[in-house]
């Protein structure tokens, strides 16, 4: 019922989100435009199908709606796609585990808009691009990313508090198993040496000739009652050992294909793939290996039944990776996770010498241990805590909060560094040699003119210049100073030749010379 109402809640929210988004389409389509009619018949459907995709490929959802504005313009900013290019962006960074897939399509984003604006010849829609890329999908982008490390360092956080409690729990059971074990050899010390010496004493009477034959029978009878007790006080020394904690089933010394036939006579679809050791492992790391492939199996009979499970041993000269790998569950679980079972595993594998990780993989679970081939293999590893993995994630948050304030800014400084770069350049590129006007004659074709002309010319009429002649034709300004927009020389096209060339002053020294 649950995870009903949690379907249901997704669902709304996410076609309240494709709501919002498809209404800024609507609202910036022009009516009287039937272009943009077709447009809209096109987009809302799309950004449907990005709020379907954005649950399981949130990048897949970003991509979709960066095409869909790049598609109305190259500078990329367009007041219908917008928002959903900020949503997606967000939602993208929160759903997201890494981030190198992300990094890579806003690299790719941003690459393809500088081959568009070299073949356009335009970089300054390559600056618009980068810009609305930094501001509308990068910040919202590494926002989602930090609200996902705030969740992670908030459900650790509870993990720890869980994880102390149960702590706790097992502290005191583990302290009333130990006064149950002292008591179980108080008792096997003292009660079991006495019968014994009563058990040697009543023999001792039983072949005595002196005695009659009652006398015998009773000295038998005694022998035999303490013999009886003594099997009666190692089965009591058995139950006090733990709560509930059944006779051993594996036989000492069991090897790892055994095992692994057990569990398969038990039900478990299970195969081995182990390598020939070149050396044999020392004993506490042949015995760390039986107990994770062990642990791992009774796991997924609980937990995934069912399922396939692959057990691998791979040697590589210095130590042994047992890797145990079930899928998803066909079954329901047979019971709940107790918490307990990796713990003492990964104490196991620890004092071993080695190195535990687990957790999900593809719907499944993956147990990976790996422990080292020599007895003399170095320090054992302090034991992980749930308070080291609080500390990582706090690390985590810090840093990507850093990156959500120093990213966007650094960023910024580089794209106006780039930009007053490329302004320097660009006006260095359009400054004409007064030589070359100079020999430019009234008359001359575009064609023999343009090989004279600099690379790049002005966006446009000088601030503060007279607007050109009625029947000018097509008007184009190149700087006479370097630094200087005016004075400027003016050079007029019409019908494909040179209709008039002037040098411009804006209207506080206006001077208009033909030359």
């Amino acid at each position: 019922m649950r995870a009903c109402a949690e379907n249901t809640r997704e669902r709304l929210t996410d076609l309240a989100l494709w709501v919002v988004l498809g209404s800024c389409v609507l609202l910036r389509s022009d009516p009287n435009d039937g272009g943009s009619w077709w447009w809209v018949g096109t987009g809302v459907p799309l950004l449907g199908i990005a709020v379907l995709l954005c649950r399981s490929w949130p990048l897949a959802s970003l991509v979709v709606a960066v095409t869909l504005s790049a598609w109305q313009t190259p500078e990329l900013f367009t007041a219908s796609y917008a928002p959903a290019m900020a949503a997606f962006g967000y939602l993208s960074g929160r759903r997201t585990a890494t981030a190198r897939p992300a990094l890579a399509a806003f690299g790719s984003v941003a690459l393809g808009g500088l081959v568009l604006a070299l073949v356009l010849e335009d970089l300054w829609t390559w600056f618009a691009l980068l810009i609305t890329l930094l501001l509308v999908v990068v910040v919202p982008w590494l926002f989602g990313r930090y609200v996902r490390q705030y969740a992670q360092l908030v459900s650790t956080g509870w993990r720890l508090a869980e994880h102390m409690e149960r702590e706790r729990e097992t502290a005191a059971d583990r302290e009333r198993l130990r006064e149950r074990s002292r008591i179980a050899g108080d008792m096997h010390d003292s009660l079991g040496h006495d019968l014994s010496l009563i058990a040697v004493r009543a023999a001792a009477l039983e072949v005595d000739a002196s005695l009659g034959a009652r006398q015998q029978q009773a000295a038998r009878e005694l022998r035999q009652a303490a013999a009886d007790a003594t099997a009666r006080l190692r089965d009591i020394v058995g139950v006090l050992r733990e709560d509930g904690a059944p006779a051993p089933t594996s036989p000492n010394g069991e090897s790892l294909a055994a095992l692994v036939e057990r569990a398969r006579e038990a039900g478990i679809d299970v195969t081995l793939d182990e390598d020939a050791a070149q050396t044999p492992p020392p004993p506490m790391t042949t015995r760390a290996v039986h107990r994770v492939v062990q642990e791992s199996l009774t796991n997924a009979a609980k937990h995934a039944p069912g399922a396939p499970v692959r057990v691998s041993l791979a040697y590589d000269g210095t130590a042994v990776t047992v890797t145990v790998t079930n899928g998803p569950a066909t079954g329901a679980p047979s019971s709940a996770s107790g918490g307990t079972g990796l713990i003492g595993l990964d104490e196991r594998v620890r004092l071993a010498g080695g190195t535990l990780a687990h957790g999900p993989d593809a719907g499944g679970f993956t147990v990976t241990a790996r422990l080292p081939l020599s007895a003399d293999a170095g320090p054992v590893p302090p034991a992980p805590t749930t308070a080291g993995e609080l500390h990582d994630a706090r690390r985590r948050v810090r840093r990507n909060l850093l990156q959500a304030v120093t990213v966007p800014l650094a960023a910024g400084l580089a794209l106006a560094l780039l930009v007053l770069g490329f302004r320097f350049w660009s006006d260095s590129r359009t400054v004409m040699d007064p030589a070359r006007y100079d020999a430019l004659r009234v008359g001359d074709t575009r064609a023999d003119v343009l090989p004279r002309l600099p690379r790049l010319s002005l966006d446009g009429r000088p601030a503060g210049v007279q607007p050109e002649p009625a029947g000018a034709g097509s008007c184009e300004y190149y700087r006479v100073e370097k630094y200087e927009t005016t004075p400027a020389y003016r050079l007029c096209f019409k019908d494909g030749r040179l209709a008039s060339k002037t040098v411009v002053t804006d209207v506080e020294n206006e001077e208009d010379r033909p030359r």
